[in-house]
C-alpha cells in the first residue's frame, strides 16, 4: 500500500503518516500539488493521495486526468470546516476524513484501498481447481495468461496471484489496454520524456518502471495494437524499455501477469495478435470457469456479497431464501460474478422482511430475474426470433453484416472499443470495416454520438 500525503493537514501530517505506517503503508510526502505531480511521473506511484483540503483538489483532479494517472484521492481538513469538505469531494475526492486524524478510520480507509473491495470467494470443485494452479506457480516469475468470459475476476485472480509471490511486498500495476487511446497507451506502458510529443510538458515514468521489482498486470491485452505488440515483446524478453523520445534503454525487473475474455489463438490466426508475444505470455495459462459453470460458487457468492452491502448501506444482514436461492443458481449469469454481485445489491436494497425473497431477485430493468422462465416470455421471444430470422431472407451476408455493427456502433454512441467488445471483433477489424463503410458513401457514427441507451 503506497501512500502520498500531500500538504501538510493543517500541521497533523506526523500523527497522519504515523498511523499509515503502523497499517502497513509506505508513506511519501509532497509539500503541494506540483510536487505531488513530480513525485508520481517519477515512477514512485501510489495507491492513494491523502491531501490537504486546503489545496486545489478540482486542480490537482485535473491534472492527473490530463497525464492519465488513475489514484484516488482522499481530502483531509479541520473538523468543523464543512463547506470545505463537500467542496472537496465535489471537485472529486473519494473522501473526507476530518483532522486530528482518527487512526480507526485512516486504517479503514486504507484496508478498503488495499483489499480494493474485492475478495476471491469459492466453493466449486471447477474454481477450486484454477486456485490450486495459481497457488503452484505464484512463487515462480514465469508469465501468466489468464482468461475467461468478461465479469468472472480474472484481475482479482491476478491480485491473488500476486499477493502469493515473492514480489508481495512490491507494487501491483494494472494497465487496461482497452480503455486507453492507441496513440496514447505507448506512452502510459513505457514513459515518456518531456517534448517527446504534444502535451508532454514533462518528463513521465510509465507503468513498466512503475511496476519495477514487483507485478505488471496487462488487462484485456488483446485490444493492443499489433505494432506496439513488438515493442512490449522486446521489453518482456531483454526486460529493457525504451521511454517515447528517450535516447537510452532502461533496465526493468517486473513480472508479467495478462489478462483476455477473446481466444487469442484465433487473434493470432487472424493476425491481429502476434504468435511469438503470446507463446511469452502463455508460459502458465489459468483458465476461469464461467459462473455458470461452477454452480456451487453462485451461493456462496451471493452469501458474501449480500453480507457486504447490507453492512455497507446500513441494513440488517439478511439470509437468502430458499426460492431466492432457487431463483440464483437458476439464472445463467451471462455477466458472471460482476452480473451476480449488482442484482444482490439491488436485492438487499429492494428487500423486506426478514429474509431476501425471490421477489427482491431483480433483472436490472425491475422485473423480477426468473420472469423470462415464464411460458408467455418464452413464447413472446420465440415470436420476435421468427420475425427476425423471416427479415434476413433475401439478403447478403455482407448486408446484414454491416447493418449489425453500425447499430451496434449506434447503441455505444460512437464509442469503438465498446463496439468491438459487444461484437467480439478486434478494435482493428472494426476499424477496416468502418473505412470500407466509410468509403462506399455510407455515414459512420462519430464517437459520442448514437442512439442514447442504457449500456449494463
Amino acid at each position: 500500500m503506497r501512500l502520498l500525503i500531500v500538504g501538510t493537514l493543517k500541521g497533523q501530517l506526523t500523527a497522519a503518516t504515523k498511523i499509515a505506517m503502523e497499517n502497513g503503508a509506505t508513506v511519501t510526502h509532497a509539500a503541494d500539488s506540483e510536487q505531488g505531480m513530480r513525485v508520481l511521473r517519477s515512477g514512485k506511484g501510489a495507491d492513494l493521495l491523502l491531501v490537504d483540503v486546503g489545496l486545489d483538489i478540482r486542480d490537482l483532479v485535473l491534472r492527473l486526468e490530463a497525464e492519465h494517472i488513475h489514484v484516488p484521492i482522499v481530502a483531509c481538513g479541520i473538523t468543523n470546516d464543512a463547506r470545505a469538505a463537500v467542496a472537496a469531494i465535489h471537485a472529486g475526492a473519494k473522501e473526507y476524513i476530518p483532522l486530528p486524524p482518527d487512526p480507526e478510520l485512516i486504517a479503514a480507509v486504507l484496508a478498503a484501498v488495499a483489499n480494493d473491495a474485492r475478495e476471491l470467494i469459492y466453493r466449486d470443485e471447477a474454481m477450486a481447481r484454477v486456485i490450486k494452479l495459481a497457488q503452484q506457480i505464484a512463487g515462480s516469475d514465469a508469465s501468466v495468461m489468464i482468461t475467461g468470459e468478461s465479469g468472472t475476476g480474472k484481475e482479482v485472480l491476478a491480485r491473488y496471484v500476486h499477493a502469493r509471490s515473492n514480489r508481495a511486498k512490491r507494487p501491483f500495476i494494472s494497465v487496461n489496454c482497452a480503455a486507453i487511446p492507441e496513440h496514447l497507451l505507448e506512452s502510459e506502458l513505457f514513459g515518456h520524456e518531456k517534448g517527446a510529443f504534444t502535451g508532454a510538458i514533462a518528463r513521465r515514468v510509465g507503468k513498466f518502471e512503475e511496476a519495477n521489482g514487483g507485478t505488471l498486470l496487462l488487462d484485456e491485452i488483446s485490444e493492443m495494437d499489433v505494432r506496439l505488440q513488438s515493442k512490449l515483446l522486446r521489453a518482456i524478453q531483454e526486460r529493457v524499455i525504451d521511454r517515447v523520445g528517450g535516447t537510452r534503454p532502461v533496465p526493468v525487473d517486473i513480472r508479467i501477469l495478462a489478462t483476455s475474455n477473446r481466444n487469442l489463438s484465433n487473434a493470432v490466426r487472424e493476425g491481429t495478435f502476434r504468435e511469438d508475444l503470446l507463446f511469452r505470455l502463455n508460459v502458465v495459462n489459468l483458465k476461469i470457469p464461467p459462473l455458470r459453470e461452477r454452480p456451487a460458487d453462485i451461493i456462496e457468492l451471493a452469501q458474501h456479497f449480500a453480507k457486504k452491502y447490507a453492512e455497507a448501506n446500513g441494513v440488517a444482514i439478511r439470509p437468502l431464501s430458499t426460492e431466492a436461492r432457487r431463483v440464483l443458481t437458476a439464472n445463467r449469469w451471462q455477466g458472471n460474478v460482476r452480473e451476480l454481485e449488482n442484482t444482490v445489491h439491488r436485492a438487499v436494497l429492494m428487500a423486506s422482511g426478514d429474509e431476501i425473497g425471490a421477489e427482491a431477485i431483480l433483472s436490472p430493468d425491475g422485473d423480477r430475474l426468473d420472469a423470462a422462465k415464464t411460458p408467455t416470455v418464452v413464447a413472446h421471444a420465440t415470436m420476435a426470433a421468427e420475425q427476425v430470422t423471416r427479415a434476413l431472407v433475401g439478403r447478403t451476408v455482407a448486408d446484414v453484416e454491416r447493418d449489425l455493427i453500425l447499430e451496434t456502433l449506434k447503441h455505444c454512441l460512437g464509442n469503438r472499443t465498446h463496439a468491438a467488445n459487444i461484437l467480439g471483433i478486434s478494435i482493428r477489424t472494426l476499424r477496416n470495416k468502418l473505412n470500407e463503410y466509410s468509403g462506399g458513401g455510407i455515414p459512420i457514427p462519430p464517437p459520442g454520438q448514437g442512439d442514447v441507451r442504457f449500456a449494463v
